[in-house]
C-alpha cells in the first residue's frame, strides 16, 4: 500500500472513494487475471483509475474530497468513449448528484466567483425616470400645500344647485382712497369694476363673458349698479346677482386686487398689450402709442382702468381688462417663467397676496381656472359681453345704467354651459361691429 494510503488510515480519515465505511477493501481486477470475489463477500463499486496510472494497484489520493470529485469527473469522461474501458471497469458506476459536491468558496479562497451583473442602460434610465417622478410628486405635494395654506378664503357661494358646467366668477376690485387721479364716476371704497364669468362645459369651447360694471340690478328690491353690490351687501349678494343674470350656478370665485396686478406684471418682467389708438388720458394716467408694447405694472394698471378716452367707454375698458388678465396668465404659464424658479416663486407670492377665493377653491381649482381662461381667450374659445337693450338707461338715485336683455342672456349662458355655442365673439357689442 502506498504512503498516501497509509496516511489516510493512520489519520482515521475516509479516503476519497465511494466505499461505504467499514466495508472490506478489495483489489481491482486486472484484464489478464480477473479476480472473483469470495463467496459471501460484497464487492463495492469503484471508479476506474485515472488515465496514465497502472491497473495493478490502487493509487491513493492525498487530495481533499473536492479533488476526488474532480478526478471522478475526469475518469468518467476518459472511459465514456472506449469499449475496452467499458469491459475492464465492470464495477464503475456513475456518481450521483449527492456524491459530487460543488467546491465551496470560503472567504480568502481562490474558488470560482460569481460574474458581475451587467445593468443595461435602459434599466438605468428607467430607474432615473422613477426617481424623477417621485421627486416631481413630492415637490408637487409640497407646492400644493404651500399654495393652499397661503390662499385667502371666505364664504362666497350661494345655495343654488350645480349645473352641467363649471363656472368661475372672476372679479377685479379697485380699493380707491382718492389718492390717484380718478374720474368723477370713481368713488372711494371697494368696487368690483371687473366682472367676468368663465364657463367650462363638459364638452365644447370654454367662454369668458364680461358683465358691465354699470349693469342695473336689484338687491332686496333696491336698484343699483352691479359694481356696488359687493360693497353694500357683501359677497353672497354679488354672486346671487350674477346667477340671476346667467341662470347658472357659480361654482368658484376669485377676486383680484388691481394693485396686485401691478405687482404681478412687474414680477413677470412685463406683459405684451395691444391697443390701436394713441392715448394720453389724465384720469387713468395712461400714455400709450398706438400698437403693441411690453407694458410694466404701472402701465398695465392704467391700461385696465382707462375708459374716458375709449370710444366704447366701459365696454372697451372691459375688453382691455380681459386682455390684461389673459396676458398675465399667458406669461405666467410660459416656459421661460416655469423654468425659472426665482421668477415662479416671486410671481406666486405676489399673486397669492393679491387674490382671495371662495372656501371650496383649491390649488387644483385655480389651475383648472387658468387653463380654461387661456382656452376661452384663444381662437377656439368664446369671448365678449352680455346683451343689453340700453346702455344709457337712467335711474333716479342711481344714475346712468346699462339695461340688460334678460332673455337673451339666459339663452346665451344656457348654450355656453351646454357647450353648444359656436366659437367666436358674442354680445350686443360684437353683433353691432
Amino acid at each position: 500500500m502506498s504512503q498516501g494510503s497509509s496516511q489516510w488510515e493512520a489519520g482515521g480519515s475516509q479516503p476519497p472513494s465511494f466505499l461505504p465505511a467499514g466495508t472490506p477493501k478489495h483489489r481491482v481486477r486486472t484484464p489478464s487475471a480477473p479476480a472473483q470475489p469470495a463467496t459471501g463477500q460484497v464487492v463495492p463499486p469503484s471508479f476506474s483509475p485515472a488515465q496514465g496510472r497502472t491497473s495493478g494497484s490502487r493509487a491513493a489520493s492525498s487530495a481533499p474530497r473536492a479533488g476526488a470529485a474532480q478526478s471522478v469527473r475526469q475518469s468518467a469522461r476518459v472511459s465514456g468513449g472506449s469499449s475496452r474501458n467499458a469491459t475492464n471497469n465492470e464495477h464503475v458506476m456513475e456518481p450521483s448528484a449527492n456524491d459530487i459536491r460543488r467546491p465551496s468558496s470560503s472567504r480568502g479562497s481562490s474558488g470560482p466567483t460569481r460574474p458581475r451583473r451587467h445593468i443595461s442602460a435602459g434599466r438605468v434610465f428607467s430607474r432615473f425616470i422613477v426617481v424623477l417622478l417621485v421627486a416631481v410628486i413630492v415637490a408637487g405635494i409640497a407646492a400644493y400645500n404651500w399654495v393652499n395654506s397661503n390662499l385667502s378664503k371666505s364664504a362666497w357661494l350661494s345655495d343654488m344647485s350645480s349645473g352641467q358646467a363649471t363656472s368661475w366668477l372672476i372679479l377685479g376690485s379697485d380699493e380707491r382712497d382718492g389718492s390717484i387721479n380718478e374720474s368723477s364716476g370713481d368713488v372711494p371704497g371697494t368696487r368690483t369694476d371687473t366682472i367676468l364669468v368663465l364657463t367650462k362645459p363638459k364638452s365644447g369651447p370654454s367662454s369668458l363673458i364680461s358683465i358691465p360694471r354699470d349693469s342695473l340690478v336689484k338687491v332686496d328690491d333696491k336698484s343699483m349698479k352691479i359694481n356696488a353690490v359687493y360693497e353694500l351687501y357683501g359677497k353672497k349678494s354679488l354672486v346671487g346677482a350674477v346667477e340671476n343674470i346667467t341662470g347658472q350656478k357659480i361654482d368658484h370665485v376669485a377676486m383680484v386686487k388691481f394693485g396686485g396686478v401691478q405687482d404681478v406684471v412687474n414680477a413677470l418682467g412685463g406683459v405684451e398689450l395691444c391697443y390701436d389708438s394713441t392715448v394720453n388720458d389724465a384720469n387713468s394716467g395712461l400714455v400709450w402709442q398706438a400698437g403693441c408694447h411690453v407694458a410694466d405694472g404701472g402701465t398695465a394698471l392704467a391700461f385696465s382702468r382707462m375708459r374716458y378716452s375709449d370710444p366704447q367707454g366701459d365696454f372697451g375698458r372691459a375688453a382691455r381688462q380681459r386682455q390684461v388678465i389673459a396676458a398675465i396668465m399667458k406669461k405666467a404659464t410660459s416656459r421661460s417663467t416655469l423654468t425659472s424658479f426665482s421668477t415662479t416663486s416671486k410671481v406666486a407670492k405676489t399673486a397669492l397676496a393679491s387674490v382671495s377665493v371662495d372656501d371650496k377653491t383649491t390649488p387644483t381649482t385655480l389651475l383648472a381656472m387658468v387653463m380654461a381662461f387661456r382656452s376661452a381667450s384663444s381662437s377656439k374659445g368664446i369671448s365678449g359681453s352680455v346683451y343689453w337693450t340700453d346702455q344709457g338707461y337712467y335711474v333716479a338715485g342711481v344714475g346712468s345704467c346699462v339695461l340688460l336683455d334678460d332673455d337673451k342672456n339666459l339663452q346665451l349662458f344656457s348654450e355656453l354651459a351646454a357647450g353648444t355655442h359656436a366659437s367666436g365673439s358674442v354680445g350686443t357689442l360684437a353683433e353691432a361691429s
